[in-house]
Parts: structure tokens; C-alpha cells; sequence
């Protein structure tokens, strides 16, 4: 009998196979009235089942203009009429926070939200999918994946004093690369997984969307067991087989792990606190779903007692729940933090997408405890980003500039080096069009971000196809949204798509009438959104670095065929339920038909 992966245990069915399977938990959020309008686009009526759905609103809470605050109470009202119980109103916390109230071993989770994979700290498979395909769940009840492929980390050791699973994941991160684990499942294995708490682990699971991965677990073992309150036999966790197939397998000893930073402007640029130290920061956000729980502010709360933040710098933190502020306000720690001149903000994404208090001013450099650090990622594409350990923010806070946390640090090199992409923005003036063909061949990890910003999130709703074009591609190239026509083809570098599991950017091409998209990769979950919008999108890396400027580019899906030039190259056709989704202009008309 084969030995087989979690994944392949949890979909029953061996890697790179289609399945369809009904979740246990379909998380929303702030998106869940957009999501509710695609629903009635489907004739949805009554959701298929109200007990697999858990909202949350956090990304704009409290709401900051009565828009958004309207949006809340359609939710309200949205939740109440539905019968959904698993409902969680503004200031309760982060969703991914809330979600540890819920998960449990072996559960299949799915959130129209990328970092919906911080669930498998608990041991389920937890992965992010997108609006559309959410509305989906929510009439039928089911969704379909594929199997993924998987990698193993093997962790031994334990990570040193003032250094944190922030690091361990950044560490990760920068070695393979913000595209390393694309569609994978990463498996955390070894006896250096006992010694990481489940806050590490929700960290850990957190950042392997950064990776690109679909999900990223942990076992179910006595420290989970510990924080569940029940025994391992209790938990009906599951696992690996010994001798399972892996893509690749990494083995990491945390003993050798020190304090890191992803300098701007993308994740997998990992630089070591050391080398980095004495670069100017004028802000620092301690919170959000990455590292904003108990764990983390007791780590601020001891380098910061007793001091005082360096003059003109703005500190902000955001516990990651309501219940941590309270446990934090008893511990103390929240006197610690104010008293050292840090601002405490309610339990929210806040500034992480762009949205809430504590968007950066041009020119400021700011260091977060977030996940992201995109241009315009904290609602100004004028800042930088640099993302850490809570340990790391504090101390440099207290400096004004970046602060390895450690009393006597060694200095050493970042080992490992991920290529960062020759070209993230299109200067003012620089024309990308030939005929019909936009050529950004030269730019790898085009993130959701820079194609639809963060901050226009809820003001501008996936669900109105026609108010995103204005923005489309704002913080890229400015060009686009005024130049591009129906049928224009759009080529671009490795990674396509990464980011947040936004779907605006993926509505918003396929409104435009965009004809295609060929990619050298493309992240997983940008690839399921173009399907269920109806955007052709062809991964053929060859096809795109043929292109030369003003060579025509032709397809035919029938053939299976992509002409650049005189050159002539073949892809595989899509499986036939989703080319039937493709013929049917996406998701929305295909789910009226069935």
C-alpha cells in the first residue's frame, strides 16, 4: 500500500489528482457582503449550509466612514438571515485568531483569505480561495481542489534566546523563495517541532502563504493536545506516513537560526538583523494575524519596560483578539507598552492591507511584524517595508534604527539568496504595449497589491466588475487602465499573482476583455481566481521569454498552441470541467447552469 502524504490522506487521492470535497469551516470577513451578491449572481437563496460558515469582521474594525460601516450592517443582517451562528461582530479579533477557537485535527478548512493556512497549526488542512469561489461554496457546499504535492521541513533543535519563529519562517522564506512551495503542502516534521508552541506554529502556517504554498501543517502531538485540553489519542489527528513521496525535503537545525528581516520590497528578499543593522525606521507595528497574540507582546512588553520608544518614532500595536488585549491589560503589559510610548489600536488587521489606522507616510520606513511588505502593501506605495519579530520591531523602536534584540550578536551573512525580480514598477511615461501585447516579461511576483491596492479593498466591491477598472494596476503601471483594450494579451514573469487571495485584479482583467494572460508561473491561488473568472491564464514560461518587442502572439485553446512570432509552442488543455467554466465566461454563469 502507498505510503501517502496529510494532503493525500486528507483529499483522499494521490497528488496532482482533482477532487471534490466538502469543507468543515468556509471562513469570510469584511468581504463576506461582496461574496453574498455573487451568491445571488449564482440564484443562490439559502446557503447550503450555514453551520460550515464563520464570519468575522476585522479588517476595517471599527469601520472608518459610513460606507464601510453600512457594509457592516449589511453583514449583520446577512448573518442573521442566513442562521449563521459562527459570527464574530468588530473588535472581537482577527479572523485568523478566531479561527483557533474552531480548528481541530483533521479538519478541511477553506477562507477567501490567503492567510487561512495559519489554521493548520492545528493540525487541518487549511487554504485559501477566493471570493467567487466562496459564493460557490456557499450555494453547493462543496468546492473542488487539486491534490497538491508536498514538502517536508525537518526541524531539530531549538531556537536560541531572542531569536523567533518569525525568523525560523523568514529564514525559510528567503531559501526557497516567495514561490518556492507554489500549490505545495508543507509538512513540519522532526523533534524541533516540540519545541515550538502553537503561536510559533500559527506563525510558521501564517507565512507559508509567503512561500506560495496551499497550506503548511503541523502534527497533532502533546502540544497541541495541551492547548486543545485533550489527549493525542482524543484528537483523531492526522499524519504523514513514514516513507512518503516529497517534493523536496529541507532540514533545519534552529539552533543555528539568529535574528532576521525581509528588507523591501518582497518577502524573499532575507537580509540578517546584523547585516542590516543602523538602516533609519520611523514606525513599527507590533500585531496583525502573524504575530499579534500574547506570546508576542509579552516578548515587546520585556525589551520595552521600563524605556521609552526613540523620540518622533510611532509605535503601534494591535493584539490580535479581544480576549489577548484583556489578557495583556491584566498581565500589565499594556501599561508596559503605553507607558513606553506605544499606541494601542483595537483588535484589527489595522494597517497590514492598507486600510486602517496607521498607514505610513511618504518617505518613512516602517518595521512590521505583518506578513507583507509590498510596494503601497500599508496604503503608501511611497514607504518602506521591513517585516520582523516582535522582538526585532521593539528593539528598534527604542532605537530609531534596525536593532538586533540580542545582547551581544554575532555578525553574520544571511547564507542563502532568492533572486529578486530586474523590474516591481512601470515608470511614469514607459509604454509596455505593442499591438496587443503587454509586455511585463521582466517582472516577477506582479502581487495582487500592485495590481488592485489594498486600501481600495471595500470601497470598491469584486462584485461590481465595472468600478475596479479605474484602478486596475494603479501602483504598477499607470498606463493600463486607460490603454488596454479587449483581446490585449498580457505576458509576464514568474510568480504571477501572489500575494493576497484578492480577486479584484483577476475581475477586474476579466471585465476588461483582457484575452489572455501567459505567465512563467503563477501563484496558486491567482490561478483558481482567473479560472472562476473566466481569464484565460497559460503558464509556458518557454512561450513567454520568446516573446521579442512587436512579435504577434496568437492562441488556440482547441490546439493547444501559443504562436510568438514564428515560433510555435504547445500547452496542455484544461481539465474539461474547467474549460466548461472558461466557455462560460467563469464561475458566476457556470454555477447558474448546474
Amino acid at each position: 500500500m502507498k505510503s501517502l502524504t496529510f494532503a493525500e490522506k486528507i483529499l483522499g487521492a494521490n497528488a496532482g489528482a482533482i477532487v471534490f470535497a466538502r469543507p468543515d469551516i468556509i471562513l469570510t470577513h469584511d468581504n463576506t457582503a461582496s461574496i453574498y451578491r455573487t451568491f445571488l449572481k449564482m440564484g443562490g437563496t439559502k446557503v447550503a449550509d450555514p453551520g460550515q460558515m464563520l464570519v468575522v469582521l476585522d479588517h476595517n474594525a471599527p469601520p472608518p466612514d459610513a460606507k464601510l460601516a453600512n457594509q457592516y450592517q449589511e453583514i449583520r443582517d446577512i448573518v442573521a438571515s442566513q442562521g449563521i451562528t459562527k459570527f464574530y461582530d468588530a473588535g472581537r479579533g482577527i479572523c485568523h485568531q478566531i479561527m483557533s477557537y474552531h480548528a481541530r485535527p483533521g479538519m478541511l478548512i477553506v477562507g477567501s483569505d490567503s492567510h487561512t493556512s495559519t489554521a493548520g497549526a492545528f493540525n487541518a488542512f487549511a487554504a485559501g480561495i477566493d471570493r467567487t469561489e466562496s459564493a460557490g461554496i456557499w450555494k453547493r457546499g462543496e468546492t473542488w481542489f487539486r491534490v497538491p504535492e508536498s514538502i517536508r521541513i525537518n526541524l531539530k533543535g531549538k531556537l536560541r534566546k531572542n531569536v523567533y519563529a518569525k525568523d525560523l519562517a523568514l529564514w525559510i522564506i528567503g531559501m526557497i523563495g516567495s514561490d518556492g512551495a507554489n500549490y505545495m503542502s508543507v509538512e513540519f516534521h522532526g523533534k524541533g517541532v516540540r519545541n515550538l508552541t502553537i503561536s510559533d506554529r500559527m506563525t510558521m502556517s501564517n507565512l507559508a502563504s509567503e512561500m506560495g504554498a496551499k497550506n503548511a501543517v503541523s502534527p497533532a502531538d502533546k502540544v497541541l493536545g495541551d492547548f486543545l485540553g485533550t489527549s493525542i489519542e482524543n484528537m483523531q489527528g492526522v499524519w504523514a506516513d513514514e516513507g512518503a513521496s516529497y517534493f523536496r525535503e529541507i532540514d533545519i537545525d534552529l539552533n543555528e537560526i539568529v535574528p532576521v528581516v525581509a528588507a523591501p520590497h518582497n518577502v524573499d528578499n532575507v537580509k540578517t538583523v546584523s547585516e542590516t543593522a543602523g538602516v533609519p525606521v520611523h514606525e513599527g507595528l507590533i500585531g496583525t494575524c502573524t504575530n499579534g497574540r500574547i506570546e508576542d507582546l509579552r516578548i515587546a512588553a520585556e525589551i520595552l519596560k521600563d524605556k521609552k520608544i526613540m523620540k518622533g518614532f510611532q509605535l503601534n500595536v494591535i493584539p490580535a483578539s479581544d480576549k489577548i488585549f484583556l489578557q495583556a491589560v491584566s498581565e500589565g503589559i499594556i501599561t508596559i507598552l503605553m507607558e513606553s510610548g506605544a499606541s494601542i489600536l483595537t483588535p484589527s488587521c489595522g494597517p497590514c492591507l492598507g486600510t486602517g489606522l496607521g498607514i505610513p507616510a511618504s518617505g518613512h520606513t516602517v518595521i512590521s511584524t505583518a506578513n507583507r511588505n509590498f510596494p503601497g502593501r500599508m496604503g503608501n506605495k511611497e514607504a518602506g517595508i521591513y517585516l520582523a519579530s516582535p522582538a526585532t520591531v521593539a528593539a528598534s523602536a527604542l532605537t530609531g534604527v534596525l536593532t538586533d534584540p540580542r545582547e551581544d550578536p554575532e555578525n553574520i551573512k544571511y547564507p542563502h539568496s532568492a533572486g529578486q525580480s530586474i523590474t516591481s514598477v512601470i515608470k511614469e511615461g514607459e509604454n509596455r504595449k505593442t499591438g496587443n501585447v503587454w509586455n511585463y516579461s521582466d517582472v516577477d511576483n506582479l502581487n495582487t497589491d500592485l495590481m488592485f491596492a489594498g486600501k481600495h479593498t471595500y470601497n470598491v466591491l469584486s462584485s461590481d466588475p465595472a468600478s475596479i477598472i479605474p484602478y486596475l494596476f494603479e501602483d504598477f503601471d499607470p498606463s493600463f487602465r486607460s490603454d488596454a483594450r479587449p483581446g490585449d494579451i498580457i505576458l509576464a514573469g514568474n510568480n504571477f499573482g501572489c500575494g493576497s487571495s484578492r480577486e479584484h485584479p483577476s475581475v477586474g482583467l476579466a471585465y476588461a476583455g483582457i484575452g489572455a494572460v501567459i505567465v512563467k508561473s503563477v501563484n496558486r491561488i491567482f490561478y483558481r481566481s482567473s479560472i472562476n473568472q473566466g481569464l484565460l491564464l497559460i503558464v509556458h514560461k518557454e512561450a513567454v521569454e520568446a516573446y521579442k518587442q512587436g512579435d504577434k502572439v496568437n492562441i488556440s485553446l482547441e490546439r493547444g498552441e501559443i504562436i510568438v512570432g514564428n515560433k510555435q509552442f504547445s500547452f496542455e488543455p484544461l481539465p474539461g470541467k474547467l474549460r466548461e467554466i472558461i466557455d462560460k465566461k467563469g464561475l458566476v454563469n457556470y454555477m447558474k447552469s448546474v
